[in-house]
């Protein structure tokens, strides 16, 4: 009984942590292009150092999972993490130039690819394959009142001290990220799950780590960051873009209106995301795909031809829906493909530097149509990417059965 307690007080703070941790992973966020913007930065040197930022994330993220995998210090990877996000985004305010702004944004990177493979070791450590999908729901649900809570704080105080003052929220989001980290009891994380091992059905012993290589050659895998590569070239740039035309076309608050979008999207991504983990254990991480890559084609559409500051309200609702689902699904998926792998986080940390590399370039590519066309043509534009990865997923669905195996019950996972 007491034991219980004591692991149920772990998962609270696991959830506190992904409460705090929503804020300070993304560094200033989308309130980071409306302060360049505020400097007189054109759309697309805004995209060129998001892009910058996103690029040295993908040199680190791949390898953090890997050293996720293998050390039992995921607690002190996520503090390190969290000190120099806020450490970097201090310097933009300290100094405003090209120079520093790209060596915050690379700083931030860097320690932000940290985050999710160990975040995701934690939980599997700490609920096992079993328990995986409901306990993501619960962490995105979290997750996305800790972006929705800050967005309103950052909204609030930007309203009546700028932009600079949505720092100082995010170094106390900061302080409780820590905080939450230390209470966790690192007893009640099962190291050897939290990789993806698994104990032998004969014996009682763990079945060893697959060949790390062999990552690299796992089509299933593979279509899952193809697949999300093409959502995030399009989802990427889509909330940056809406705050700046709306500052730039309707003469709105930045700092406020920014906050609305996120809370907005917040608040929808908290219900799709517990729904969303009620669906996966009952059909599937694949389901959850498909819905969230219908979803971004028909938001940018609403973005590119409805020309007003109140096409936030569907444009943001849809990005919950696709933003909240695909929070479930990511880790979950992979998780399950690569279960008895040993490698589950760097895995992890491949498919999410693919995905990088589109939401890197979503940036870029977003930014150069409203800079050189307009931005009603980046909108549209960045509508038609995540149709590439919807083709993709079908593909895969129907000639990689590894990959249609996820659209099986969660119930019917092979067991181990």
């Amino acid at each position: 009984m007491v034991e219980d307690a004591s692991r149920r007080r772990s998962l609270l703070f696991l959830s506190l942590l992904c409460f705090a941790l929503a804020d300070v992973r993304d560094g200033l966020g989308p309130f980071l292009g409306v302060y360049l913007q505020s400097q007189s930065w054109t759309p697309d040197e805004i995209g060129f150092v998001m892009t910058v930022g996103g690029l040295a994330e993908l040199f680190c993220i791949t390898p953090l999972g890997a050293l996720a995998d293998h050390t039992r210090h995921k607690r002190l990877m996520i503090a390190s993490s969290v000190c120099l996000i806020v450490f970097g985004c201090g310097l933009v305010f300290l100094w405003s130039g090209a120079l520093a702004a790209g060596f915050s944004r690379v700083l931030q990177s860097m320690a932000a690819a940290a985050i999710a493979p160990s975040l995701t070791g934690i939980t599997l450590g700490m609920v096992g394959q079993k328990g995986l999908a409901a306990r993501l729901g619960v962490n995105e649900a979290w997750s996305h009142a800790g972006n929705a809570s800050t967005a309103v704080m950052g909204g609030v105080v930007g309203y009546f001290f700028g932009i600079p003052g949505v720092f100082f929220v995010m170094m106390i989001m900061g302080a409780l990220a820590v905080f939450s980290l230390a209470c966790i009891n690192p007893s009640h994380i099962d190291y050897a799950v939290a990789r993806g091992l698994e104990p032998a059905e004969h014996g009682g012993k763990e079945r060893p780590a697959r060949n790390f290589r062999l990552l690299f050659y796992d089509k299933a895998l593979l279509a899952v960051a193809l697949t999300l590569f093409f959502f995030h070239l399009g989802n990427a740039a889509l909330l940056p873009l809406l705050g700046q035309s709306a500052v730039a076309r309707f003469s709105v608050n930045g700092a406020a209106y920014t906050a609305g979008t996120v809370v907005l999207a917040q608040a929808t991504m908290i219900v799709v995301a517990l729904w969303g983990s009620k669906v996966a254990q009952k059909k599937g991480y694949g389901h959850l795909f498909l819905l969230a890559l219908l979803a971004l084609p028909v938001r940018g559409c609403i973005a590119g031809l409805w020309e007003s500051p109140w096409n936030i309200i569907p444009v943001q609702m849809l990005d919950g829906v696709g933003a909240g689902l695909l929070g479930v699904a990511t880790p979950g998926l992979v998780a399950r493909l690569l279960r008895g792998s040993g490698h589950v986080n760097m895995g992890l940390g491949l498919v999410l530097t693919i995905q990088g590399v589109g939401a890197s370039l979503s940036n870029t590519y977003g930014g150069l149509f409203a800079h050189h066309v307009s931005y009603s043509a980046a909108f549209l534009a960045l509508a038609a990417a995540p149709c590439a990865g919807l083709a993709i997923f079908i593909a895969a669905t129907r000639f990689l059965p590894a990959f249609a195996g996820t659209l099986k019950p969660d119930c019917e996972l092979r067991k181990g």
